[in-house]
């Protein structure tokens, strides 16, 4: 059962004079008009909140009552949609098919923690105006200790009317905690990552009408403001939707500047596709390849695990939408996490929408976590491929921060940092040939040419030689290195002293070199 709607036409004049009226009761409006080119529509988006419901002709959007004035004075025909509340009947939460009240939602989180305190640990992150919790879980095998591993981030429903993901969220969690030391697939996942899942973004905008239910869930949040139009742009700059930032928006950044997420995905509703970077501009990323190689890896997978072409979703009637859309290709978004995380975060993260149907009806959600779990487990395990390892100083052996850059290849801020207090950096690249350049401030940059093979990792550990290096300090570095070799080859092959000898020799010079000329 989809969302009932009511479709009432407004004559423009009569209607643009009484907008205090249709915002009385409700902080955002729902409609509908036509547009007469994709040029048309993407400044259209800068001024209210163009839904994926869109089509090569008709436009759908939200707007509170700031943008819609707005809107209205452009003078276009527009049809108001007049949204009923939702009424589904719900199963046991034990099938999963169930949307849980606020209070359920907050004990589920609990327990998660409660009963696997080994590798699960509940963040509260912030407490909204209303007093509702932005709440997110960490999963790892030495859970909030720093590690030689990526962090990843899954989180969901910043629309709060956009809800698949919410209990896909929930069920992942569950998934993957049971998983643990019964799954060898799982296990070495939780072995590897630092895995964060926040299932609810926007628990004002899903609780709208109370904590009780879902069924009168809003878009916006509570101050009516579209959570996925709030942030930093790389094109439009700080603020580019006229508000402050929120309290959930700066929860998030917060976030991202705590912990150095290195992929993530952000899970909505309403279509049935894999929408990647840029949505602020026609640039295609410097990853183009990757992000398609990655996309088509998530679609492919839905659409071999489920039926009734699912995740074939075609909404422009162009082939590239099968599935997989390029964000700008579909339309303009101006101040979404998505280009907020990769420009300003170095971290690759798409956009999932994951359901037509925006709140699906709880006896779906069961068939939607068939289509979609393994390519949740394929996405997140994409974050141990690619190119990796630790930056070192060479002469002390302390981790660096160094800007890690592919020469010839990066535009639009998608080179990356080496993260501290470890060290280690993680890039993420199409197969191929690539020449990579390490940079730090007070060091000689170094460059390295390495292959990299699609869901294979590549392990290249670097260290920087200080250019106010001395020459005692190279000599003793050499001689460290030198005596570390000694014990190697004679441990290899300890009765061809000859030989080891002559091998010491050869590496010992080759090592003052590096050390010296690095």
């Amino acid at each position: 059962m989809k969302k009932i709607l009511l479709i009432l036409f407004i004559p423009l004049l009569s209607f643009s004079q009484n907008t205090n009226n249709l915002f009385s009761k409700k902080g955002e409006v729902y409609f509908s008009f036509d547009y007469k080119n994709k040029h048309q529509l993407n400044e259209l988006s800068e001024i209210i909140s163009v839904d994926h419901k869109t089509n090569s002709e008709i436009a759908y959007a939200y707007a509170n009552q700031k943008e819609f004035t707005a809107f209205i004075k452009l003078g276009i025909d527009y049809t108001i949609i007049k949204e009923e509340p939702l009424n589904y009947s719900q199963n046991s939460k034990n099938n999963w098919n169930y949307y849980p009240t606020y209070e359920e939602y907050v004990d589920m989180m609990i327990a998660f923690a409660d009963s696997f305190p080994s590798i699960c640990k509940l963040h509260y992150l912030g407490t909204l105006n209303s007093g509702r919790e932005i709440l997110i879980v960490q999963i790892s095998n030495n859970v909030g200790q720093k590690e030689n591993e990526p962090s990843f981030l899954y989180t969901s429903s910043m629309h709060g009317d956009e809800l698949a993901g919410y209990i896909l969220s929930l069920r992942l969690i569950d998934h993957i905690l049971h998983g643990y030391g019964n799954n060898l697939r799982l296990t070495e996942l939780v072995d590897n990552i630092d895995i964060w899942i926040n299932p609810l973004a926007n628990p004002d905008g899903t609780y709208a009408g109370g904590n009780q239910d879902v069924w009168t869930a809003t878009r916006y949040n509570a101050n009516w403001v579209d959570l996925n139009r709030n942030y930093p742009d790389p094109e439009d700059g700080a603020h580019p939707d006229g508000n402050p930032y929120q309290t959930e928006t700066n929860i998030f950044i917060g976030l991202a500047d705590t912990v150095n997420f290195t992929i993530s995905a952000n899970m909505h509703g309403g279509a049935e596709v894999c929408n990647y970077p840029w949505d602020t501009w026609s640039t295609l990323a410097a990853d183009d390849n990757w992000w398609q190689h990655v996309s088509r890896e998530y679609a492919d997978s839905c659409q071999a695990n489920s039926g009734n072409g699912y995740f074939e979703w075609n909404n422009w009637n162009n082939p590239f939408a099968n599935g997989v859309v390029n964000g700008y290709d579909w339309y303009t978004v101006n101040g979404g996490r998505q280009d907020y995380m990769n420009y300003f975060k170095y971290c690759r993260e798409f956009t999932l929408e994951l359901s037509v149907d925006k709140t699906p009806n709880p006896n779906d959600l069961p068939s939607l976590w068939d289509a979609n779990y393994p390519s949740l487990i394929n996405y997140m395990e994409q974050i141990l491929f690619g190119l990796r390892g630790i930056a070192t100083d060479s002469i002390t052996g302390n981790p660096l921060k160094v800007k890690v850059e592919i020469l010839s290849h990066d535009i639009d801020s998608s080179h990356v940092y080496s993260n501290l207090p470890i060290g280690n950096y993680h890039r993420y690249l199409y197969q191929g040939n690539y020449d990579v350049t390490f940079s730090k401030s007070g060091y000689y940059p170094k460059t390295i040419n390495t292959t990299i093979l699609n869901n294979t990792s590549t392990i290249e550990n670097i260290q920087l030689v200080p250019i106010n290096s001395t020459p005692t300090s190279v000599t003793e570095e050499v001689t460290r290195k030198t005596k570390n070799l000694f014990i190697d080859v004679l441990g290899r092959n300890s009765k061809q002293t000859k030989n080891s000898i002559e091998l010491i020799k050869t590496e010992r010079s080759t090592l003052r070199k590096q050390v010296t000329l690095e």
